[in-house]
């Protein structure tokens, strides 16, 4: 399956090149309110993960998108579907915003 870990992802959003990738966070809206993971310049989207085959529309199959949830578990299975409807370039944010948190920016509450 297709993974980055948190640091690949941290150097895609900071390099500039090409199309900014999209950060799908798939987490419940609780989760989203204790913490998100929004970068400076990146472009953020909050669809649920049980909301995403009736929101497909949404999102932009030509659009680079790393998904991520708490752990990666909920957001493996996000990329799994959206493979599977054409989209050609979507990765999972191993471990999900916990990763994020403590290898990124310790700054983000971990729950």
């Amino acid at each position: 399956m297709r993974q980055l870990s948190a640091l690949d992802v941290a150097g895609l959003l900071t390099a500039g090149a090409g199309q900014s990738p999209l950060l799908l966070d798939v987490r419940e809206p609780w989760e989203v309110e204790v913490v998100a993971l929004r970068p400076p310049g990146a472009p953020w989207s909050h669809i649920p993960m049980h909301e995403i085959p009736a929101r497909l529309q949404e999102l932009d199959p030509s659009q680079p998108v790393i998904c991520y949830c708490h752990h990666g578990v909920r957001s493996l299975q996000v990329v799994a579907f959206l493979l599977s409807r054409g989209f050609d370039s979507v990765y999972n944010l191993a471990g999900g915003i916990d990763a994020w948190s403590c290898q990124v920016d310790p700054s983000l509450p971990r729950y």
